[in-house]
C-alpha cells in the first residue's frame, strides 16, 4: 500500500505539474527501474501493473488530449494571430490605401487647388484684360465723343464762320452797292457840279469875254468904212488882265489893225479872279466887229 501511494502520489505530482506546452510528457516506468526497487516493490508493482498500466494510460491519454487541446489552442491561437496578422495587414493595406488616397486626394486637392489659383489668376487677369478693355472702351468712347464734339463744334464753327463770311460778304456787297450808289451819286454830283462849272466857267468866260468886248469897244476908233467887217484876235492875258500879246488872224486888215490898237490903247482888259476860269481865258480868241 505504501509503495501504491507513493507512486500515486508521484503520477499526481507529475500530473498536477505537467507543464501547459505544446510538448508532451511521457512517463514511462522501465524495467530497470523496477529492478533497481526491492524484491517487495516489484512484487507490488508486479501485483498491481494492470493497474498502474491503466493509470499510466490514462494520464497518456489525458496527456494527448491536453496535448491535442494545446496544439488546437495554438492553433487556434496562430489562427488567430494568422487572422490578426492578416488583418493587421489588410488593416495596413486599407490604412496605406487611405494614406494613398489622402495623398492622392491632397495631391488632388493641391491640383485642385492650384487649378483654383491658377484659374483665379487667370480670372483675375481676365477682369484685368476686362477692365483696360472696358477703360479703353470708355476712354474711346470718350475720346470718340469728344471728337464727335470736336467735329460739332468744328461744323458750327464753319456754319458760323460761313454764315459770317456770308453776313461779310452781304455787308460788302451792300456797301459795294452803297459806294458804288455813292460813287453814282457823287459822280452825277460831281458831273452836275462840274456841268454847273463848266456853265458857271461859260457864263464867266462869256461874261468876261462880253467885258472885254465892251473894253474893246470902248477903246477902238471905227468909221463907217468898217461897217459888216469883222476880224478873229488871239489875247494873252496876265492874271492881273494885263495884255502880254495879241495878234490878228482872219478878218479885214484895216479892222484888225484898229482892233489890235484898241486892245492895246487899253492896257489890261476884265479877268476873272478864279484861277480856274481864268486858266480858260489867258489865251483868248475873240472875233470882234465895230459897233457903229
Amino acid at each position: 500500500m505504501g509503495i501504491h501511494l507513493a507512486i500515486a502520489g508521484v503520477l499526481l505530482i507529475s500530473f498536477e505539474f505537467t507543464p501547459n506546452e505544446p510538448e508532451s510528457m511521457e512517463v514511462s516506468l522501465s524495467e530497470s527501474e523496477f529492478n533497481e526497487q526491492p524484491d517487495e516493490v516489484v512484487q507490488a508493482v508486479s501485483v498491481d501493473k494492470a493497474a498502474v498500466q491503466q493509470q499510466v494510460d490514462r494520464i497518456k491519454a489525458q496527456q494527448e488530449a491536453e496535448r491535442q487541446a494545446e496544439q488546437q489552442r495554438i492553433a487556434e491561437l496562430e489562427r488567430k494571430a494568422e487572422a490578426a496578422r492578416k488583418a493587421r495587414e489588410r488593416e495596413e493595406q486599407r490604412r496605406e490605401e487611405i494614406q494613398r488616397q489622402q495623398q492622392q486626394q491632397q495631391q488632388e486637392a493641391t491640383k485642385a487647388r492650384q487649378a483654383a489659383e491658377e484659374a483665379k489668376r487667370e480670372a483675375e487677369k481676365l477682369a484685368e484684360q476686362r477692365r483696360k478693355a472696358e477703360q479703353a472702351a470708355r476712354e474711346a468712347e470718350q475720346r470718340r465723343k469728344a471728337a464727335e464734339e470736336a467735329e460739332r463744334r468744328a461744323e458750327e464753327e464753319r456754319k458760323r464762320r460761313e454764315a459770317e463770311r456770308k453776313r461779310l460778304e452781304e455787308e460788302r456787297r451792300k456797301a459795294a452797292e452803297r459806294e458804288a450808289q455813292l460813287q453814282k451819286e457823287m459822280e452825277a454830283e460831281r458831273e452836275r457840279r462840274q456841268a454847273a462849272r463848266r456853265q458857271q466857267m461859260l457864263s464867266e468866260i462869256e461874261k468876261y469875254q462880253a467885258l472885254i468886248q465892251q473894253t474893246i469897244q470902248r477903246n477902238w476908233n471905227v468909221d463907217e468904212s468898217m461897217s459888216g467887217k469883222s476880224c478873229e484876235l488871239t489875247i494873252s492875258l496876265a492874271p492881273s488882265g494885263f495884255v502880254k500879246n495879241v495878234s490878228t488872224g482872219a478878218g479885214d486888215p484895216a479892222v484888225c489893225r484898229s482892233a489890235e490898237n484898241a486892245v492895246l490903247k487899253a492896257t489890261t482888259l476884265p479877268v476873272s479872279e478864279d484861277p480856274e476860269i481864268f486858266e480858260q481865258m489867258s489865251t483868248i480868241k475873240l472875233t470882234v466887229k465895230p459897233q457903229l
